[in-house]
């Protein structure tokens, strides 16, 4: 532990070193192929084209298998506006799963399909960490800010924790209500707010609430629903202290995951080390990325930090 001379503060322990977080193909989703700036993925039945820039390879599989993909996003911007184009017709939704959740694909306006599969390495993550918690005695309190369509606050439910679910979007919570519906868990103890993160995170505060888990996920840029403003290199730094606070004794994690470009992993990690000075554990950082079924190219999708307290998962 980083402990100052005459100084009884305890910093967390940031890793020397960044990890690589990678989802694996799974029986409902699987990165097929990549290269020349896309992607060709399956989702359940359907077989899909996206934009992905980084892709600076070639593809290993033939030009006929991509072009007899069912779904093909073509791009109008930079800011992942755009249009699909479909084989066969549009499919408004179908079933997916992953552990014991099961949530719908949905082709959005905006490229993805209403989850990020990348995210699957931070669910299993969550599911371990609620399930630990929940052997060290009683039920965990996990707070999900920016929760979208709730596959995350779903892993963690199924897994044991009382969860409350953020969002500033009707359709995101109405969608991740569904996916509660799909998923069997309905009777689990889940809080669906609708919501600005910022302004609910505050209120929790001056309530003096404390959770034993956060989940952080904002975006780049986004609107609450009464105009609130959010941009994440001037907003995000207040919100993560203010997450710091509502963090219990007993606090198991705090996962803060970020896509903006101009932003790294060794950054969320320093903004944690500051925002959590005195709590002692350790900092995990890096990337999530997807992995090819070949297994020997990856795409890395976002960065990451995890604080968890000493012993924890």
């Amino acid at each position: 532990m980083s402990v100052t001379a005459g100084d009884s503060e305890i910093a967390p322990r940031v890793a020397a070193t960044p990890e690589v977080m990678r989802t694996r193909s799974w029986s409902d989703y699987a990165l097929l192929d990549s290269g020349g700036g896309r992607k060709l993925e399956r989702y359940g039945p359907y077989t899909v084209v996206r934009p992905e820039p980084q892709c600076l390879w070639t593809p290993r599989l033939s030009a006929a298998r991509w072009a007899a993909a069912d779904a093909v996003f073509d791009p109008t911007d930079d800011d992942e506006a755009g249009n699909w184009r479909f084989r066969e017709g549009p499919k408004e939704s179908w079933p997916l799963a992953w552990g014991p959740v099961t949530f719908h694909g949905r082709f959005t306006a905006f490229r993805h399909l209403a989850f990020f599969p990348e995210q699957a390495a931070n669910w299993a993550f969550l599911q371990g960490a609620v399930q630990a918690a929940r052997e060290d005695g009683g039920q965990p309190r996990v707070l999900n800010l920016f929760g979208y369509t709730g596959v995350a606050s779903l892993v963690m439910a199924a897994a044991g924790a009382a969860v409350t679910h953020v969002d500033a979007s009707k359709k995101a919570v109405a969608w991740a209500r569904e996916n509660a519906e799909l998923s069997a868990l309905t009777d689990r103890p889940i809080r669906w707010i609708t919501e600005d993160a910022r302004k609910y995170v505050q209120r929790e505060v001056r309530r003096g609430s404390r959770y034993e888990g956060i989940i952080l996920d904002p975006p780049k840029y986004g609107r609450g629903p009464d105009g609130q403003v959010w941009r994440l290199f001037d907003d995000l730094p207040e919100l993560a202290g203010l997450c710091a606070e509502l963090l219990s004794e007993s606090a198991q994690f705090l996962v803060l995951n970020a896509y903006a470009e101009r932003i790294s992993g060794p950054a969320l990690a320093g903004l944690l080390a500051e925002k959590l000075a005195g709590r002692g554990g350790q900092i995990a950082w890096g990337e999530l990325a997807l992995e090819e079924d070949a297994g020997d190219r990856a795409i890395g999708m976002s960065f990451f930090a995890r604080w968890t307290r000493e012993g924890a998962p």
